[in-house]
């Protein structure tokens, strides 16, 4: 089974477009996470693409719920 990506938003949830977080931080906390190690890295789309693996999203959430 293919592991799909996962943008920041899907990541984190938006307010605005009504969809709630998987993990759900601020937006800068997430990208202070991801720069300190505690989140996992993101793999470049594009030059201004980030996204995450959502297998890694879910080890974190397990991880971090255990």
């Amino acid at each position: 089974m293919a592991d799909r990506f996962l943008r920041v938003w899907q990541v984190i949830g938006d307010q605005q477009r009504g969809i709630p977080g998987l993990f759900p931080v601020s937006r800068s906390q997430w990208w202070q996470g991801v720069k300190d190690g505690r989140y996992p890295a993101g793999v470049k789309l594009s030059a201004r693409v980030t996204a995450w693996r959502e297998s890694d999203i879910q080890h974190l959430i397990e991880t971090l719920g255990a």
